[in-house]
């Protein structure tokens, strides 16, 4: 015996009724003029709501909101990288679960990447290497402020934009007396 046929023959040993089953009533189905009317009214109390509370979004930093959805590191575009990323992931997990060889390494590859574009929009500090839909961008150092050596010469790091040079350091702009070791 199951559950339901116990609970039903304590019922009726105690006298109680059986409790009434919820019907519900189907709605009736609307024609096309009345969906077109109830979208049309759907639309305008939701701008009307924008206008009068228009979202905070307090969860994305400043900088971030402040970007124009033309640039490259826009909440707009920052947003379907993540939601390309998940679905990477996801298909990712799928290898994982078949044993393919990487699988386990790509997937975590994705979630990390995920959590550093979370914490660009959250914080409005990037911290990861690559950029982009598919991380096939990478990211430019640039030399804010410059550190010396004892004698007096800037120290430089390869691949490193310098505002003082207006250029990259790299093996092409490098003397052999300014590469230091120190």
């Amino acid at each position: 015996m199951n559950r339901k046929t116990i609970e039903k023959q304590l019922r009726s040993e105690a006298g109680l009724e059986e409790p009434k089953k919820k019907v519900r009533r189907r709605r009736k189905p609307m024609t096309e003029e009345q969906k077109k009317a109830a979208a049309e009214r759907l639309a305008k109390a939701r701008e009307k709501k924008m206008k009068e509370n228009p979202p905070e979004m307090k969860s994305v930093h400043p900088d971030v909101l402040a970007l124009d959805d033309d640039h490259p590191w826009s909440l707009k575009n920052v947003r379907q990288w993540i939601k390309t990323q998940k679905e990477l992931l996801s298909a990712e997990r799928a290898a994982v679960r078949g044993n393919v060889k990487g699988a386990l390494a790509k997937a975590t590859n994705h979630e990390g990447y995920i959590r550093n574009l979370q914490t660009w929009i959250r914080t409005g500090t990037y911290i990861d290497l690559f950029y982009g839909e598919y991380m096939q961008n990478k990211v430019k150092n640039v030399c804010v402020k410059l550190a010396y050596y004892e004698d007096g010469t800037p120290k430089r790091n390869h691949g490193t934009f310098y505002p003082d040079i207006g250029l990259t350091w790299d093996s092409l702009t490098m003397d052999e007396k300014d590469y230091r070791t120190d």
